[in-house]
């Protein structure tokens, strides 16, 4: 009888320099037990004596090496030069950085890690040349646009397409866990986007998650707690209690009206009380995070589970996500290998009724109310709590207040608005090589959504002036769930023959999605604390509805990269599209690129240019198209609601509502791109520069047609943009030892023009209401359409000397005579607006700065933008001279008379104040050049001598640390429509008033076991 016995062996590891190499896996074939090299490089591990030992680190050659009963086994890695170059994540697979051909820009997940955030997008701030990512409102879990190389659409989206481990996914990421994240790839030129054929148009993000590595387990807990607070910078400095008082008064008596007792001792009230500031409140915020990496020779996994909960910073708001991450990938035989990933996640959103101007209501879940706007706006001489905090109905005294007015306070704390969602995206595959370097991979991918909204206004609360409470109370319910699954299947096949090196792709896929919605708005709840839908008197039919989407995508695709020589390059790729989206003429699209480059370095010429480490140029061409336009729009649609009379009787018909257009295609976009990629002094100064020019034509747009046809447009083709621009990046490594500093900037110019609009039409406007922008052929896109201010009119000699509107008085505001026609007009095709603002910025920046000494290490991201203009549409109420609501401090710098004719911006109160309110103008556009330091993360890494302890890092962390701007608002990367929401692309640059974004101090600790 015989038993089986261990030794134990230990040795070291070593490079080709005798230097140990910390942190090898030493793992026992076949089995996932395994052990990792100390810091000098030795080990220690129980074996079988007839076992075989593996040794792997990342950038050396493995090794495998019998045991043979031998007790000390000493290893010298060599150094695999192929690994060492970096792999940047392309469509539909890798390559190396040194033979990419396209404009793609990579960052991995230790470059983003300890930023207190809970998007990924927010991570991505300033890192990126080309693309301006906007934090728009600080509505916890929300906010963020992303545009790559400046793209808008007119209609069509302009949003990228974002893909997770090879699945495009419907919709945004604001539910991905950053944990998940292993790499980050921006694909921004026609040649890496193209094999995305029709979606590809306004870039692509690629997402690589986290993957199981063989030969060793790691359990990795990291947390961070802090806390959230709104900075005073951009605070709307308005009238305390005292200011308003005495600015009633004056107004009262300058109008010759008699002065209520309210009014007559302004200094009673003080301070008086603060609504902007008691919608406020610091806040939490919290993050875990566990991550297990395990694997062996047959199989590997990762798995991430995390949780995640903000509370806002306006009262009765907050946003928390629980996350689970598992990808598990097998080596089923030598030439099959199987994977599966499942990532669930839940997010529960309590979304505060804050953001739109004031007169926004309650009408719908996606236009909730703009309650901060209005807090600003109510006389600070209200409390918005009694003294034994019991919350007052409202603010405002019968016959004296302009507006019954709400107590705003109370309906942010008593409004109900909570989206809960649930989320799986989850892919398999197969990849099976017959031969060596002919894979054939086929993939299937499931994205699967639920959403509930629950909405609900007591009777105590009301978002909108002269509408008191109580009032009947209302409910929204919206129930939506989507499906989408994806199926591809891929041919690859690489090979060397000589200097000559080829790879090759083929395949199709095919992509199906679906989605039902419905909601349902309940009213006259006689009892607030029965909420059930039986529990509702009525349901209002104009706001209850269902219905459902559909869309599919076949695609067939096929790629070429070649070399010679190592240093010639050549990329050739084609994407055939066919969409259920567009007209049954035109379903089909091709998408083709090509892309070449030279690496000039690698020339005998250049041995002698010794400051040249790395020399590339690279060029490319290709067509990218945008399907974004919505479902059935392809189709002529009917309403069944219409009723007609039938002599005495009235029955129910149909009719047409819009005309069908079988020719109806996807917006297409030709994109040229010219790069160099130059490394200095052994690539401690890497520099990169691009070129582009994108036509964008075939815009999506409602064409008018005759009106004999019975109805006014149809949706069709038409017109041209044109986006160009320059980008730059520089990565230098500043000091190299104990002190390591490295700088990395990005820097980039974009810009655009109308080329084309539709037939007979040179000019279409956006904006909203009265204020608008236009959008010009020759001219840039949703241009500030307005008023030049030019002050007031001072004296009756001012008056009498310039032109003027019908209103206009000696004290009211003044106005540049743009057409020469001596009057001042507002309004039609011959009038004095002019251009008056550009939302977009003359250049985008970030730079990040990263220092380590010894075990500590310091990381400081900025970013900002130049030239680019806000309407702060906020002061068309903070501003008003009518004496209706509280206003800024400077309206005390008003024109009272000649002799006192303040600073010449704000007239006087007595006439005429529409004309400043109502008629966009200069005055009303700030400049929104920022500088943002988004974040400073001080760390250090401790040194832990236990067995059970891998690492352990402890870090502290300010996020929006300063912001440095002459912006009057709170926040210069605003862009908002009246409800709050995302405006389109013709109405971009507006600030209606939105949710403040915080300052966060958090204090961080990484553990690995």
């Amino acid at each position: 009888m015989t038993y089986a016995q261990t030794i134990t062996v230990s040795g070291k590891v070593t490079d080709e320099d005798g230097l140990g190499i910390p942190g090898t896996n030493v793992s026992i074939k076949g089995t996932t037990n395994g052990v990792i090299t100390e810091a000098d490089g030795s080990y220690s591990i129980n074996v079988d004596p007839s076992a075989t030992l593996q040794f792997s680190f990342v950038g050396f050659i493995s090794q495998e090496v019998p045991v043979n009963n031998r007790r000390t086994i000493n290893v010298t890695l060599i150094l695999d030069t192929q690994t060492l170059e970096e792999v940047v994540v392309m469509g539909y697979g890798t390559q190396f950085e040194k033979q990419v051909t396209g404009a793609v820009q990579q960052l991995d997940a230790q470059e983003l890690g300890d930023l207190p955030v809970p998007q990924l997008t927010q991570k991505l701030q300033g890192r990126l040349a080309g693309v301006q990512i906007n934090q728009q409102t600080g509505q916890p879990g929300q906010g963020m646009n992303v545009r790559i190389r400046g793209s808008v659409s007119i209609l069509a989206g302009s949003d990228p397409l974002y893909v997770v481990d090879g699945f495009p996914i419907t919709g945004d990421i604001n539910t991905l866990n950053p944990d998940e994240i292993e790499s980050i790839s921006i694909l921004k030129d026609a040649a890496s986007t193209a094999l995305y054929g029709s979606r590809a148009a306004n870039g692509v993000v690629l997402i690589t998650t986290k993957k199981g590595r063989a030969g060793t387990t790691q359990v990795n807990f990291s947390a961070y707690t802090g806390v959230q607070k709104v900075p005073e910078r951009g605070r709307p400095d308005m009238m305390n209690g005292q200011e308003f008082a005495q600015f009633k008064k004056e107004s009262l008596e300058a109008l010759g009206q008699v002065v209520p007792d309210v009014f007559q001792n302004p200094a009673q009230y003080g301070e008086g009380y603060d609504w902007y500031d008691g919608m406020l409140r610091d806040a939490a915020i919290s993050n875990v995070s566990v991550s297990l990496n395990t694997g062996g020779e047959r199989s590997r996994t990762a798995a991430v589970l995390g949780y995640f909960n903000q509370d806002g910073v306006i009262n009765n708001s907050n946003f928390e996500r629980f996350s689970l991450r598992i990808n598990t990938d097998f080596n089923v035989f030598e030439n099959l290998k199987a994977g599966f990933n499942v990532a669930p996640t839940r997010s529960i959103n309590n979304t505060a009724s804050s953001d739109g101007a004031f007169y926004a209501t309650n009408v719908s879940p996606t236009t909730p109310g703009g309650l901060l706007f209005n807090s600003l706006l109510t006389w600070p001489i209200f409390p918005y709590q009694n003294e034994d905090g019991s919350l007052p109905l409202t603010a405002w005294i019968p016959g004296i207040s302009a507006f019954p007015t709400p107590n705003w306070y109370r309906a942010n704390e008593e409004i109900t608005n909570e989206t809960v969602s649930n989320r799986i995206l989850a892919n398999t595959y197969l990849e099976y090589e017959p031969i060596t370097n002919l894979k054939i991979k086929t993939t299937f991918n499931a994205d699967l959504g639920t959403s509930e909204l629950f909405n609900f206004k007591p009777s105590t609360a009301s978002t909108t002036f002269a509408s008191l409470p109580p009032a009947a109370a209302t409910s929204f319910r919206r129930n939506s769930s989507y499906e989408s699954w994806l199926n591809e299947n891929t041919v690859t096949y690489n090979k060397t023959v000589g200097d000559h090196s080829f790879d090759v792709l083929g395949g199709f896929t095919v992509q199906k999605f679906r989605s039902e919605n419905s909601q349902i708005r309940l009213t006259d709840f006689p009892d607030d604390r029965i909420r059930t839908i039986q529990g509702a008197i009525n349901i209002d039919q104009t706001q209850t509805f269902s219905n459902v989407q559909e869309w599919s995508l076949l695609s067939f695709l096929a790629r070429i990269n070649y070399s010679y020589k190592d240093k010639y390059l050549l990329s050739l790729a084609i994407r055939r599209d066919g969409s259920s989206r567009f007209g049954a003429d035109n379903r089909w699209g091709n998408f083709p690129s090509v892309s070449v480059g030279w690496i000039v370095s690698d020339e005998d010429f250049m041995l002698d240019v010794t400051p040249v480490s790395f020399l590339k140029v690279r060029a490319s061409y290709g067509v990218v198209g945008n399907n974004n336009i919505g479902n059935y729009t392809q189709y002529a649609t009917v309403s069944t609601t219409e009723n007609t009379v039938f002599g005495d009787v009235i029955v129910p018909g149909s009719s047409v509502q819009a005309l069908a257009n079988s020719q109806l295609g996807w917006e297409t976009t030709h994109q040229v791109d010219f790069g160099i990629d130059l490394g200095l002094f052994d690539d401690r100064i890497n520099i990169g520069y691009d070129f582009y020019q994108k036509n964008t034509t075939n815009l999506l747009y409602n064409v008018e047609v005759p009106q004999e046809s019975g109805f006014s447009n149809f949706n069709g083709n038409i017109g041209e943009l044109k986006f160009w621009g320059h980008e730059v990046t520089i990565s230098s490594q500043n000091f190299r030892g104990d002190l390591n500093w490295k700088t990395d900037f990005n820097i980039a110019f974009n810009r655009n023009e109308v080329v084309e609009l539709a037939d007979g039409v040179d000019r279409i406007f956006g904006g909203f209401g009265a204020f608008d922008t236009k959008t010009a052929v020759g001219r840039p896109i949703g241009q500030f359409w307005g008023l030049i201010h030019e002050g007031v009119y001072v004296d009756q000699a001012d008056f009498d000397s310039s032109p003027k509107a019908t209103a206009s008085e000696v004290g009211t505001i003044k106005f540049r005579d743009v057409n020469g026609d001596g009057v001042i007009t507002y309004g039609g095709d011959n009038d004095d607006r002019t251009e008056i603002g550009n939302p977009f910025p003359d250049f985008i920046f970030g730079i990040t700065n990263t220092f380590s000494y010894k075990n500590f290490d310091l990381t400081i991201v900025a970013s900002g933008s130049v030239g680019n203009d806000i309407l702060v549409m906020t002061e068309q109420g903070t501003t008003n001279l009518d004496g209706v609501f509280n206003v800024l401090k400077g309206v005390q710098d008003r024109w009272r008379s000649p002799q006192d004719p303040g600073s010449g911006k704000y007239g006087k109160t007595t006439s005429g104040t529409f004309m400043e309110r109502d008629w966009l103008s200069t005055r009303f556009v700030s400049d929104g050049s920022h500088f943002t330091i988004k974040n400073i993360t001080l760390g250090y890494n401790v040194p832990v001598n236990n067995m059970a302890i891998r690492s352990l890092r402890v870090y502290g962390s300010i996020q929006q640390a300063l912001v440095i701007t002459k912006y009057r608002g709170s926040n210069p990367e605003v862009s908002s429509s009246t409800t709050g929401a995302a405006p389109t692309a013709l109405s971009l640059g507006f600030d209606w008033g939105t949710y403040p974004v915080p300052r966060t101090f958090t204090f961080g600790v990484n553990v690995g076991l």
